[in-house]
């Protein structure tokens, strides 16, 4: 147990040690804009599909199985404002934040592993070029962008399959749909949810780039490196999430 709890708070001091080089190294140019742009493409757009399919799930789900409870009280009236405040506050925001750290975090985490181990990263520093900004920066950069965009995507998609469910049971129009929606959402329900995306995008690039990029020799490191990142960032998405909660009805 004691060497278990050595080695978290060791892999804790090594990450913030790794946080701190990226954040130095971001203010300093060059600047690696087309492969910025490019790891925005593959960690965002690729990423569309799979989030929208969710989203939509969620959307839909939510709304059928809510909607029995509702009836019981005669509201429902209610329901689309209640599937919008759980999606938007909660289920889409950690929801697409688990994919992401399922699918990006570990591609990353293998991609860069894979990299360490073929000594393509100390090809790149005999090539004068920066591994660290080229490789990590960007990616961190394009989690930490495009997390909060696909986390807005799942939610109009939820929204979509939320009307889609209300309707399976009765009769509403989109307009006295989206009316509704927006009558029960406050500002203060839509920002921080939104600001701790920014947070949930950042670890994710975070850890799967330090898991590869510190990923030992040998190709089972690659696997390892991989399924570390998936489990240490999803669990780190509880944690932010659970603070994120805390800090929102201390102050809000």
């Amino acid at each position: 147990m004691i060497i278990y709890l050595k080695n978290i708070f060791d892999d804790v001091g090594k990450v913030s040690l790794f946080a701190i080089r990226f954040f130095k190294e971001v203010l300093k140019p060059p600047y690696e804009f087309k492969e910025f742009i490019k790891q925005c493409y593959v960690i965002g757009y690729k990423s569309l599909p799979l989030v929208a399919i969710t989203g939509f799930i969620m959307g839909l789900v939510l709304t059928l199985q809510s909607r029995p409870t509702l009836a019981k009280f005669g509201a429902e009236s209610w329901l689309p404002g209640m599937v919008a405040l759980s999606l938007i506050r909660e289920i889409a925001p950690v929801i697409t934040a688990l994919i992401c750290a399922g699918k990006v975090s570990s591609g990353i985490g293998a991609e860069l592993g894979s990299m360490k181990v073929t000594e393509q990263i100390d090809a790149m520093e005999v090539a004068a070029i920066n591994p660290f900004k080229y490789l990590v920066v960007t990616r961190i950069l394009a989690t930490t962008l495009m997390i909060p965009v696909l986390v807005i995507f799942a939610d109009a998609i939820g929204m979509l399959g939320g009307f889609i469910g209300v309707n399976m049971h009765g009769d509403i129009n989109l307009t006295r749909y989206i009316s509704q929606v927006f009558e029960s959402l406050a500002f203060l329900d839509i920002v921080p949810a939104t600001i701790k995306t920014f947070f949930f995008g950042f670890f994710i690039g975070m850890i799967g780039c330090y898991k590869g990029f510190t990923a030992a020799n040998g190709t089972e490191s690659v696997g390892l490196a991989a399924n570390s990142a998936v489990v240490t960032a999803s669990l780190t998405i509880f944690i932010i999430d659970m603070m994120a909660v805390q800090i929102t009805d201390l102050f809000f």
